[in-house]
């Protein structure tokens, strides 16, 4: 049974015998703890050499000799040669030296645990004699911790701020690594009805959750709402996620919001999302683009329908291009948006489908063409959330589906 400890070994002399595979792979860890390390071996690998020459390592270009040791802190045993080994770890021993041996653990008086590191978090995983069985459950915990699946929210040194968090289009498995993360470690989190609803069944019990449509508006506007509830957690202190659904800088407003928390002087960060307007189509097996077919496509908002005097969208130049057209948040007014398109220049047998609640378990999709799909869509019900792809890549569907 061996007993854990965290070795502080900055400016401690430690003594690595051997400049071999071994001692490339454990070498790394030596310096960035800071350690002074002085090595002992007629010949090393090139990696190990380059450490050398820049200056990372003394080293003494011989075979060990008795006396190596004196004064060291640690030492790693790692030659070809047993009776050099034998006799590093005897000297070892005699000094009080804790000494690692890479040929024979069982005459070791340290073995060097299986390490990984994420988010300033070090990992290290010692299960006896079964170095593999280490590596693996190192492995498992430090992926855990990498993608959020692992919840390990920091206590101490955490500098309050929000995250802009695109949680993708509504599959919980499509959220980045780095926002799963930062959802592990939030104290409130401020969630969109479009956002990955399903995480936030994993939060803590202590995590503050608020719907942003429930956010009281009074004198405000919502969006002005929803910028105070954000300043004002993490002006308390907290760690705040404003999750979003897709990407935050897709239709998404999170500009807004991180201009809001710029002028407050709150830290901002923006993490992206996996945007809908890609991930939907993909997920009903159609690409955006495709060889001989598509080389461009357009994503347009459909909130406000052409015609409208806030409409930001050259709906005319838009019907005259020969690529895809995604339509997000366009199923009220897709009659008027396809009306548009056909009225200048676009085909009425265009292939049009709308995927409803795309890459979740209730995806639904309809098919049909300008002339029809709004009577296609009205007949099949579908309704918001929904994504609208408009072009030829829609008959390239993959046939597995």
């Amino acid at each position: 049974m061996a007993y854990p400890v965290g070795l502080r070994l900055e400016g401690k002399k430690v003594v690595v015998i051997g400049g071999g595979q071994v001692a490339q792979r454990r070498l790394p860890a030596l310096i960035a703890a800071g350690a002074d390390v002085t090595l002992v071996a007629p010949a090393a690998t090139p990696s190990v050499e380059a450490m050398a020459a820049a200056g990372e390592l003394c080293w003494e270009q011989r075979p060990y000799r008795d006396g190596d040791l004196a004064d060291a802190w640690y030492a790693l045993v790692a030659t070809g040669d047993p009776e050099a080994n034998a006799a590093a770890s005897a000297e070892a021993e005699a000094h009080r030296v804790w000494c690692v041996r890479s040929d024979d653990a069982s005459r070791a008086t340290a073995w060097t645990p299986a390490t990984g590191r994420s988010e300033g978090v070090t990992v290290a995983v010692l299960t006896g004699r079964d170095p593999r069985r280490s590596a693996a459950v190192r492995d498992a915990i430090v992926e855990g911790l990498h993608d959020g699946t692992l919840a390990a929210p920091r206590h101490r040194e955490r500098t309050p701020g929000v995250a802009l968090v695109g949680g993708g289009p509504g599959d919980p498995d499509l959220i980045t690594v780095r926002g799963r993360r930062l959802l592990a470690e939030a104290d409130v989190v401020i969630a969109d009805r479009l956002g990955p609803r399903d995480l936030l069944d994993e939060l803590a019990p202590h995590v503050e959750v608020i719907d942003a449509a429930k956010i009281p508006y009074g004198r405000f506007m919502a969006q002005e709402a929803i910028n105070n509830a954000l300043i004002e957690h993490a002006r308390a202190g907290k760690s705040v996620v404003r999750l979003k659904g897709g990407d935050p800088f897709v239709f998404g407003r999170g500009m807004e919001e991180a201009e809001a928390l710029a002028e407050a002087g709150i830290p901002c960060t923006v993490v992206p999302g996996v945007t809908s307007s890609i991930s939907v189509p993909g997920a009903a097996g159609i690409p955006v683009t495709h060889r001989g077919v598509a080389h461009e496509f357009t994503v347009v908002s459909g909130h406000v329908a052409p015609g409208d005097e806030r409409s930001l969208t050259n709906w005319p130049a838009l019907a005259r291009t020969t690529g895809t057209i995604v339509v997000l948040m366009g199923v009220e007014r897709i009659a008027a948006i396809a009306e548009t398109l056909t009225a200048h220049g676009r085909p009425a047998d265009t292939p049009v489908a709308a995927i409803q609640e795309g890459t979740t378990a209730a995806q639904r999709r309809v098919d049909g063409t300008l002339a029809d799909i709004a009577v296609r869509i009205r007949d099949e019900d579908i309704r918001p959330p929904a994504v609208i792809v408009i072009g030829d890549v829609v008959t390239r569907t993959r046939r597995d589906r």
